[in-house]
């Protein structure tokens, strides 16, 4: 049976979330200090942690490397009542899972730690497969295998991935490699090349829309992330996604949810993401130009 820890010195936070945890079948313990949590994380073998910043004796930021370089060290998702745009980065940068914060839904906290415990029994049951089928991908030099090693560990896993490289490298053709080889491969690969996405028509491709949505909408229409239901979504130079679309698309890769132009009720997807880029992301970033919390979203795997 998985077991979890929670680290928090909300003990409302730890008891709704030690709640959560047992409805789906696990154990849960808790602590209200970094020093008992620390205590507690070396005394237990645990699978999940999750992770305050801000406690009584100091900040969870500072125990992730101890937790980390553990023996069988567990996956960790950061909760903050705070948001902090620099503790998220330095906790992403850190390996944590996810950072959510306490105001997400219960729905989230628990998508977030099915797949932190999904991630962590394909990795230890199977890091890597013999060999990838890749047909279309020739060459054996030193860079070229650990693209290959890369993608190999993208395939066994749902995690998001950001593939970068100057255009005309073969960021797709590694994206379809990863898709034929992981647990996807039976669902469809679609394609979105965010670069040659109309402004006006952004949300209606990739969301869909319900007759009479807007002038020309003559029947209903699927959008691309439906479609993209149980395999891989490939979003080509995510970098050219415009800002108000990445705000309405991260909603989606978190909640797996969202509603169609002109519809009233929302859709599911359950999709893989794999993202490609030409662009400096993390230069975008600071000059405003792509959300951060998206960018830390889409670059689990990179």
């Amino acid at each position: 049976m998985e077991q979890i820890l929670i680290i928090d010195d909300n003990e409302l936070v730890c008891q709704t979330l030690v709640q959560l945890v047992e409805r789906m079948g696990m154990q849960a313990s808790w602590e209200t200090t970094l020093e008992k949590g620390l205590e507690n994380a070396r005394r237990g073998r645990y699978d999940v942690v999750f992770l305050d910043i801000r406690l009584p004796d100091g900040s969870g930021l500072d125990i992730i490397q101890d937790l980390r370089c553990m023996e069988l060290a567990p996956e960790i998702i950061i909760i903050t009542g705070f948001s902090d745009e620099n503790g998220a980065e330095i906790a992403i940068q850190s390996g944590v899972w996810d950072y959510i914060e306490k105001n997400a839904s219960l729905q989230n906290i628990q998508l977030s730690l099915s797949r932190a415990l999904q991630y962590r029994k394909q990795k230890f049951e199977k890091t890597f497969r013999v060999a990838l089928r890749r047909d279309a991908i020739i060459g054996k030099s030193p860079p070229m295998a650990i693209c290959i090693d890369k993608a190999a560990q993208a395939a066994n896993c749902d995690s998001p991935v950001l593939i970068s490289g100057e255009t005309g490298t073969g960021k797709e053709l590694f994206a379809r490699v990863i898709h034929e080889n992981s647990r996807q491969a039976a669902a469809n690969f679609v394609v979105v090349d965010c670069s040659a996405l109309p402004e006006n028509l952004v949300e209606s491709i990739l969301f869909g829309h319900q007759k009479g949505a807007f002038t020309g909408a003559v029947t209903n229409r699927d959008g691309l992330i439906l479609q993209a239901h149980q395999g891989t979504l490939f979003l080509d130079e995510i970098g050219e996604l415009p800002l108000g679309i990445q705000k309405n698309f991260l909603r989606v890769l978190q909640e797996k949810r969202f509603r169609p132009l002109g519809g009233e009720k929302e859709c599911f997807s359950d999709f893989r993401l794999i993202s490609a880029t030409n662009r400096n992301l993390e230069e975008m970033v600071r000059k405003g130009l792509f959300r951060q919390d998206l960018y830390y979203r889409i670059c689990t795997l990179h």
